[in-house]
């Protein structure tokens, strides 16, 4: 199915948005995906090198050109590789865009001997683990793109090296499944790494860098070869204090074994550890790289009404499983489960079920799909039961009720407890992706807010160990009273909101500091499009309770901007915040901040 991939450019007036259209077999064919790319491609000429070009064209206005590839592979890679136009020879620049991995990284590296016979531009190979970017006798890079994270992992040889003369002048083409084509001559080549060649490198090289880099690629052309494995603990013997950036055994350990498994399972980048490796702060000879975050991609759903139906059928199927658990089981609970929408957890039961009835429909042919439908909701209904049933033997072991969803000043050693075996269920569904049952993250969060320390909930929060639901948070505003302690938590946890959640919680807390957080955010809409107009000094003293020239002036401008813009300024679900609200939280704010 990617030979059957259109990638194209749709031009913006700010940036250039990368679109990707699938075809089937049946001629039908849909949008995949789109990402914005920060280049501009507005007004500039470009070679389509995955269409091909015409290389009878003046070369040295050719190689003038800025070049764009997208690359993809069976791993699930996808790059999208520039060059942008050359001004000079004395430095070439080049851009990889790691959209399966979120970032970018812009790559400069410095010419030795710029000669004016150099006229043919980069050339990009796609070679399935490895993109190889090189320059006719100045350079060859080979970057790997499932571990782009370090540098150390892809290998930069300089005119300098042997291997260089080794590659073809001639303009290149690259095809999928590491095929090129030489332009020049119309042959068609299929590209391969030498292992010979790459052991040459990792026994002579004197680079830390490129003895990584070296080891990595050669076992990936080996994957377990024991033969080449034989050779490479050979040299290590010989040589095992040979790196000092890392150490050589763990390193060949830990690659080795990683590829040894690595055509059993797509999945294995997921499962195991490439490389012992964390961090690589040690320059590389010759180049500079920027990286840069770029957006992850937006996949498509087949137009406007699929998507609107595809997400209503996502909720029905979730409202499906949920009816088939209680079906399933007719005592009632005792946790406080399924009790509340929780449109989160929902949403990945529905998609839970969508994935898997697809999953099935393509490998269980000749079986009915109202019982593959079935199948679906009893296995999914099956892991939301094991999952009750497991917090509910807790539960029932610590006697717990459900005055347990009353905040309470200390958490007793039972619901400390059942706390626990919540938090271990979570890690092992989150691992798994699995959905929880609606409430479970309600429940959570109570209990965490009961037995933990605020460091502690605190730092569960941010590490996402406990997910704040409305309803946990709207409970806690209502039932804690404003001691210091829980003024402290209480504004700590509306602080971690997000913006549109965060400003209806505030509205149910009658304190002077969410006063001024909703005090905050109508001054920012209210200002956000404001402009400065001449405007009468003097200001009717008359109309403030309190004479404080600052306050009294910005207090005007809001009335004004509220009077002449009402219509436009509505505060959402609150009518009673206006100027005059903002000027009285200010006041309650200061005389906090001033003890008085």
């Amino acid at each position: 199915m990617s030979e059957q991939r259109l990638y194209y450019i749709d031009l913006k007036k700010s940036r250039s948005i990368l679109k990707c259209i699938q075809f089937y077999a049946d001629e039908s064919y849909n949008l995949m995906f789109e990402v914005p790319l920060d280049i501009s491609l507005s007004n500039s000429g470009f070679k389509l090198v995955n269409f091909g070009c015409d290389y009878h064209q003046d070369r040295e206005k050719l190689s003038k050109h800025l070049t764009l590839c997208v690359f993809t592979n069976r791993t699930g890679s996808l790059c999208v590789c520039y060059s942008p136009k050359c001004a000079s020879w004395e430095q070439i620049t080049y851009s990889v865009f790691y959209i399966h991995k979120g970032h970018s990284k812009t790559f400069t590296t410095s010419l030795e001997n710029v000669a004016s016979h150099v006229t043919k531009g980069i050339t990009f190979l796609n070679l399935d683990y490895y993109v190889a970017v090189y320059l006719p006798g100045h350079f060859f890079h080979l970057l790997n793109v499932q571990h782009p994270d370090l540098i150390c992992h892809s290998l930069f040889l300089t005119g300098n090296n042997e291997m260089i003369d080794m590659l073809p002048h001639c303009p290149l083409q690259s095809l999928p499944g590491s095929l090129v084509l030489d332009c020049c001559s119309g042959k068609l080549y299929r590209v391969l790494l030498s292992q010979s060649s790459l052991l040459q490198l990792l026994q002579n090289t004197r680079l830390d860098c490129e003895k990584m880099a070296a080891l990595h690629c050669a076992l990936y052309c080996g994957q377990g070869t024991r033969f080449l494995e034989g050779q490479i603990i050979q040299w290590i013997s010989e040589n095992v204090s040979a790196c000092h950036s890392f150490d050589l055994i763990q390193e060949f350990i830990i690659a080795s074994s990683y590829w040894s498994v690595y055509s059993e399972t797509s999945n294995v980048d997921k499962l195991l550890p490439h490389s012992s490796v964390l961090t690589w702060n040690t320059e590389i000879p010759g180049i500079t790289l920027v990286t840069e975050d770029i957006a992850l991609p937006f996949m498509k759903k087949t137009g406007k009404r699929r998507s609107t139906a595809y997400v209503r059928n996502i909720l029905d199927n979730a409202i499906k499983v949920i009816s088939n658990l209680e079906a399933r089981n007719l005592a009632p609970r005792l946790t406080p489960l399924l009790q509340e929408e929780d449109s989160h957890q929902r949403l990945l039961m529905g998609l839970m079920v969508s994935e898997l009835k697809d999953h099935f429909l393509r490998h269980l042919q000749g079986v009915e799909k109202k019982k593959i439908e079935q199948m679906v909701l009893d296995y999914i209904s099956k892991l939301l039961d094991l999952i009750c049933h497991i917090l509910e033997t807790s539960w029932r072991k610590h006697n717990l009720h459900s005055c347990v969803l009353h905040f309470k000043s200390r958490g007793s050693a039972a619901e400390f407890a059942v706390f626990h075996i919540m938090t271990r269920i979570l890690e092992a569904t989150k691992s798994l992706f699995l959905p929880l049952p609606p409430g479970f993250h309600t429940l959570h969060t109570i209990l965490g807010v009961q037995c933990l320390p605020l460091h502690n909930l605190l730092h569960c929060i941010d590490s996402g160990v406990l997910l704040l639901t409305e309803t946990a948070v709207v409970r806690l505003m209502k039932d804690l009273d404003n001691t210091e302690k829980n003024e402290k938590l209480k504004f700590s946890i509306i602080l971690r909101l997000p913006p549109l959640i965060g400003q209806k919680i505030c509205r149910l807390w009658d304190h002077p500091m969410s006063s001024n957080i909703i005090s905050r955010n109508h001054v920012m809409r209210l200002l956000q499009n404001y402009k400065k107009q001449p405007r009468n000094s003097m200001i009717d003293k008359s109309s403030f309770s309190v004479e404080f020239l600052p306050l009294n002036y910005f207090i005007e401008i809001l009335t004004d901007i509220e009077s002449s813009n009402q219509a436009l300024y509505p505060f959402e679900g609150d009518d009673n915040v206006d100027a005059e609200f903002v000027e009285e939280a200010a006041l309650k704010h200061t005389t906090m901040l001033l003890g008085l």
